[in-house]
């Protein structure tokens, strides 16, 4: 699970992942630089922290590299949210007690989230049903089609990053 970012870490990661490109320390720098004096090494420093604790991937530019999000900011959120949530020894209290200091924009966002990730499994769920319906049709093993749908690329491909 990750530690939450140090407080340079996330301002570089912020403009990693609002860029949403692969990006320079000389760029990076060059933003943080209106708003704080700091050094390039510093800068390059951090990026290369963050890639050694796999927050960033870099590919080779000439002499440079060139930094890339491996995941977003949204998946960070999640993950610590996660991770908080289950150091809890008591989940649904922790969850009641995180809903209440929620704003009511807060509160309607999450009932938006709840919603979707519902009917996405509504979906999924019919979905997973048809295609074992037409595999066992053509009489192959039950699971080979959902197996198929949730990983089209075969069984040897990994999700990977």
């Amino acid at each position: 699970m990750p530690r939450p970012l140090g407080e340079l870490e996330d301002a570089v990661m912020t403009r990693v992942w609002k860029w949403n490109r692969p990006v320079t320390v000389r760029e990076v720098l060059e933003d943080l630089q209106q708003e704080r004096s700091i050094a390039y090494t510093t800068v390059m420093t951090v990026l290369d922290n963050l890639h050694q604790k796999g927050w960033v991937r870099r590919e080779a530019e000439g002499r440079a590299y060139r930094y890339e999000a491996v995941s977003t900011r949204a998946a960070y959120a999640a993950a610590l949210m996660n991770e908080a949530w289950s150091q809890s020894d008591n989940p649904a209290s922790a969850l009641v007690a995180f809903f209440g200091m929620m704003s009511p924009q807060q509160r309607q966002a999450l009932s938006d989230a709840v919603r979707m990730v519902e009917g996405h499994t509504v979906r999924n769920a019919d979905a997973d049903a048809d295609a074992e319906g037409v595999v066992r049709e053509a009489g192959a093993p039950e699971g080979a089609a959902v197996e198929e749908a949730q990983n089209p690329a075969g069984p040897e491909s990994g999700t990977g990053r």
